[in-house]
């Protein structure tokens, strides 16, 4: 199965007014297509950082970042902006639409910026809309006319609209009712079943639960379920010696 992410040895560290801060420790991690991993972790932990890079809006000071085989290392900042637009879907915990203009319209948005007919662009919106569950009655609806879980469902389809090798999903239940959220969570289940690829950041245990793999990252490395647990064992056993 071909690997749409791959970290070698990334390392991030950023420079500020109390010294250097090793954002990320030597993180590796390989996420084959089709795959659901979410990434747990408290904050400071370097999940945001991580993030970022993940996104290319961020570049290792280490180490390399390969996506779909390309090593977007050394990549401009045109090129990263290239691929973000071309090659990623990006789902934020606050939905980032455009208040007053209708769903179809903020779901073609990437669409605009590639100069995609318009024809196009709002077939290519219907089809994404479609995909993650939402009614058509809706579409012309302001997206400040709809809930929460709908407005979400909005940005998971606006993710989609560029038929991205990659969905980068930070929080997206976070602003959500445990009912609202658990159908948001089916939506990224039934995107893995027909192929897509995620990556989810949280810090909610039960979120993790509907992901194929769960890691952890801890004081900027990056550690596989089975390695959390074992330290929080160990650090267990030492509190109650």
């Amino acid at each position: 199965m071909a690997k749409v992410i791959r970290l070698e040895n990334v390392n991030r560290i950023y420079e500020s007014k109390a010294g250097f801060v090793h954002a990320l420790k030597g993180v590796s991690l390989s996420v084959e297509r089709g795959e659901f991993l979410c990434i747990m972790g408290p904050s400071g932990s370097g999940k945001s950082t991580l993030m970022n890079l993940l996104g290319c809006l961020d570049t290792p000071t280490s180490g390399r970042y390969l996506l779909e085989g390309m090593d977007v290392t050394y990549l401009t900042d045109d090129e990263l902006a290239e691929l973000r637009a071309t090659r990623l879907g990006f789902v934020f915990q606050s939905f980032n639409l455009l208040p007053r203009a209708t769903v179809l319209r903020n779901v073609a948005l990437p669409l605009m910026y590639s100069h995609t007919p318009t024809a196009e662009r709002d077939r290519r919106a219907v089809e994404a809309l479609a995909a993650v569950g939402l009614p058509p009655d809706y579409y012309d609806h302001r997206s400040n006319e709809l809930s929460g879980g709908q407005m979400q469902r909005v940005a998971i389809a606006r993710a989609l609209v560029n038929d991205p090798a990659l969905i980068l999903a930070d929080e997206p239940t976070g602003n959500l009712d445990s009912a609202t959220g658990e159908m948001v969570m089916r939506t990224f289940c039934r995107l893995r079943d027909a192929g897509k690829t995620i990556v989810l950041i949280t810090h909610d245990p039960e979120v993790a639960e509907w992901a194929d793999r769960t890691m952890h990252i801890r004081d900027g490395r990056l550690l596989t379920d089975e390695q959390e647990r074992a330290l929080h064992a160990a650090g267990f056993a030492r509190g109650n010696t």
